[in-house]
């Protein structure tokens, strides 16, 4: 009763009542997305008191964390500044602020899970640094001056009913300085010991997803991600000894018609590829389709017809029907197809600025066969670093800041829309033609993305009215490209790959469900190659390779990926490689390996279906999931995968 009273009469009731109001607006938060979860996630008793009391938990911890600042402004400050008449406006005008602030929280989370079915994240982290993309896709995506003004009416209610205790506490006499620092100290070792002893462990207790989410606090969740947005992998994560795990990969990446390099370290797996025959230099096209989850297509169930031409373009195509991306954001799969390189924990190489240049590329071998090689992205190249990624690594970049505002017919948030993306590509290969030389075009569009938008009388769904509309005119501006392209004299020498980057959502009940990572993969040369369909598990890290092999070419590699289209292959059901910024999986046919930090491991079966965990591990398959990320870790940080090297 002692120290409540202490708190009561002194300037820390302040804090005590802006506690009360934020544990209102995180308890509303969790309410709401609650709710929206009931559609994905079945819950019992003990899961909702789970969500609740963990939840709450995190609520209290980001407020103390907050509390630091505020506490030690409420110590030092002098009491006639204190009771001062500028002081008394500033601090009514400060708490306004946090009450708005508290409340724009709230309306964030709640878009940020309709985007993404998560907590804030390492997504939300980078959204920062990238302003002006992501604040024009919510102008352009919501009722922002709506929400706005709905904040500011809960915030001026808030305010109402906090106004008197800001005059009461400007009025209180100061306490005694033992009084007072016996508060902040209370404050400081219950953060510490909140920071040493709980940090994610209470919400990692549960394999749904969702309760996970759930049980977070979404600005707790930010600050832990901005603080683990790079992981090493040594020190979280289980190791197997250093030369197994050469063992292992070099077994799990050789090819027949590959030879280790012997002069090379040990730990290099550097090797040279051969293939019989007269090399071929077409022209490549590999289209990178932003989202394009394989579930939105006819040929793999959707009976929407939202894919009309890719689905006719299918059977004139190679197909492969079991591809699976590396990861859920574009950098992943941009990471994957150009470096063939498993993901690593934290942000993906396309982001480490410093780091991300002067690698073994798909586009560094074929500019060393006389190639153009350019990148060409509807947006702008300076997001996620792409510019600076692909520059550095034997590319080009044409992007809409290098675009004339006359060839850009129709753009949002971010970038131009498909159809004038492809103009580009089809104005590139012309002048390429006309040089003599065979071209490589690694092409992002941007156009599946909220908010949707798109130019009029494409489609019969009305621009920026769902995710609907956006697959459907990215499959038209695809027949569009094609019909233009059909036109050109160096069609018939030019092989088209279509892939997706990522899918359109990767949430589920559980952590890295299979189903949410499979995208499509069709590789269209009606003069050059017979279609067909590969129906074996395999990566976003095998296209480079398996390109190369189409087109007989040899080269030096350090791709961890695999021409899957070689006979040694026909007998195995492939692997896949999955992963989120901490979770990293190695799928085989009715299996899933998770390496988790903190040396977590878990191991399922069924994973396809109604997986269920197992708890005799089965030891072959977890070490070559470490030999393939540890591995990645190791070559990539020592620079064993460097094209100067």
């Amino acid at each position: 009763m002692g120290f409540k009273k202490h708190l009561v009469n002194s300037r820390f009731s302040l804090a005590w009542k802006i506690y009360l109001v934020a544990l209102v607006y995180f308890f509303a938060t969790r309410i709401f997305l609650f709710v929206d979860s009931f559609e994905h996630d079945s819950f019992t008793i003990i899961n909702i008191f789970h969500i609740f009391a963990i939840g709450f938990l995190y609520d209290n911890l980001f407020y103390l964390y907050a509390l630091i600042p505020v506490s030690l402004y409420l110590l030092f400050i002098p009491q006639f500044i204190w009771q001062s008449l500028i002081h008394k406006i500033w601090l009514h005008l400060l708490i306004l602020v946090t009450l708005y602030g508290l409340g724009f929280i709230v309306v964030a989370e709640l878009l940020f899970w309709n985007e993404f079915s998560v907590r804030f994240n390492f997504i939300s982290v980078d959204y920062l640094v990238y302003r002006r993309e992501v604040t024009d896709n919510i102008s352009e995506s919501y009722p922002l001056v709506m929400l706005l003004s709905a904040i500011f009416i809960v915030t001026l209610i808030a305010y109402y009913w906090i106004y008197p205790y800001i005059n009461h506490a400007l009025n209180i006499r100061r306490q005694s300085w033992k009084q007072q620092i016996t508060i902040v100290l209370g404050v400081f070792v219950i953060s510490m010991l909140g920071m040493k002893f709980i940090g994610q462990n209470l919400r990692t207790q549960t394999e749904s997803t969702y309760i996970r989410e759930l049980a977070s606090n979404g600005p707790y969740q930010f600050v832990a991600a901005f603080r683990n947005n790079k992981l090493n992998y040594r020190e979280f994560y289980r190791l197997i000894d250093q030369k197994e795990q050469q063992a292992r990969l070099c077994e799990e990446i050789k090819q027949d018609n590959a030879n280790f390099l012997q002069a090379l370290p040990s730990d290099s797996i550097k090797r040279e590829i051969n293939y019989a025959g007269e090399e071929k230099s077409h022209n490549i096209m590999l289209v990178m389709i932003e989202s394009l989850s394989a579930e939105y297509m006819g040929i793999f169930g959707n009976k929407e017809n939202l894919t009309p031409y890719l689905d006719k373009l299918s059977k004139d195509s190679l197909l492969f029907t079991r591809l699976y991306a590396t990861g859920t954001r574009t950098t992943r799969g941009l990471e994957a197809v150009t470096l063939s390189i498993p993901p690593t924990p934290g942000r993906s190489i396309v982001k480490r600025i410093g780091h991300e240049s002067h690698m073994f590329s798909l586009g560094n071998i074929l500019k060393s066969k006389a190639y153009n090689t350019k990148f060409i992205y509807g947006g702008r190249g300076y997001f996620d670093n792409m510019n600076a990624f692909f520059s550095g690594n034997g590319y080009g970049v044409i992007d809409q800041n290098s675009v004339a505002k006359e060839e850009v017919g129709f753009s949002n948030a971010w970038g131009m829309a498909d159809e004038y993306l492809y103009k580009q590509a089809i104005k590139a290969a012309d002048s390429s033609y006309k040089e003599n030389r065979p071209f490589f075009f690694h092409i992002m569009t941007t156009s599946n993305h909220r908010p949707y938008t798109y130019p009029d009388n494409r489609i019969d769904i009305p621009s920026g009215t769902g995710r609907s509309g956006a697959v459907k005119y990215t499959d038209w501006a695809i027949n569009n490209f094609i019909e233009q392209a059909k036109k050109r004299v160096w069609f018939d020498k030019t092989i088209f790959v279509f892939v997706a980057d990522h899918t359109a959502g990767s949430a589920g009940k559980v952590d890295l469900p299979i189903n949410r990572y499979h995208i499509p993969l069709m590789i269209y040369a009606p003069k050059l190659l017979a279609a067909g369909e590969f129906n074996k598990i395999m990566s976003q890290i095998d296209i480079a390779p398996t390109l190369l092999g189409l087109m007989n070419m040899s080269y030096v590699s350090s791709f961890f990926g695999k021409d899957v289209l070689l006979k040694q292959y026909e007998a195995g059901a492939g692997r896949a490689l999955i992963a989120n910024y901490q979770h990293l999986a190695y799928y085989t046919q009715g299996k899933l390996s998770i390496l988790s930090p903190k040396q977590v491991v878990h191991q399922y079966i069924n994973p396809e279906t109604n997986r269920s965990e197992i708890k005799s591990l089965d030891d072959d398959h977890l070490k070559t999931t470490q030999a393939y990320y540890q591995g990645a870790d190791f070559i990539y940080s020592h620079g064993l995968n460097s094209w100067r090297y």
